[in-house]
């Protein structure tokens, strides 16, 4: 028998991802498991000097985008109701497409909800998946929720 005990379920705030957030809370619901919200600090936000530019560019407050997810994930909470269930808000810094499997597996997670943006063609192929990533290297299987999804 499946036994689902906690879902993670990674968000950048966008609409695509609050779908997966409301698809990931109804099922932690039906399974009785833990929901565990996900936001990931990019830390692609290093400039390295070059011919034109002989010094970086100063360093964005990593901090500040920590703590600003933080405070993204509480209202997101908030926002869609979330409370009762009480979610483990967890802020990580990194590349999403390696902190999500990775968190996946530090945190025991058997099952990870993602939304998808739906691209495709070179759309997709310029711009990546994250999604696409996290179905590759998660240990635990892996449930992409569309935009167009009912």
């Amino acid at each position: 028998m499946i036994s689902i005990r906690r879902i993670l379920v990674p968000t950048d705030f966008s609409d695509c991802a609050t779908k997966a957030v409301r698809y990931a809370a109804e099922l932690a619901d039906k399974f009785g498991a833990e929901l565990v919200l996900l936001h990931v600090v990019p830390d692609t936000v290093l400039a390295l000097p070059d011919a034109v530019m002989p010094a970086p560019v100063p360093v964005t407050d990593l901090e500040a985008l920590t703590e600003a997810g933080k405070v993204g994930l509480a209202n997101l909470v908030t926002a869609l109701g979330l409370q009762p269930r009480n979610p483990r808000r967890e802020v990580r810094l990194g590349a999403p497409e390696q902190e999500i499997p990775a968190a996946a597996k530090d945190l025991g997670a058997d099952l990870v909800c993602v939304g998808t943006h739906g691209r495709g063609g070179l759309a997709r192929v310029f711009l990546g998946s994250v999604a696409e990533q996290v179905v590759r290297h998660a240990h635990c299987p892996v449930l992409t929720v569309r935009p167009d999804t009912h």
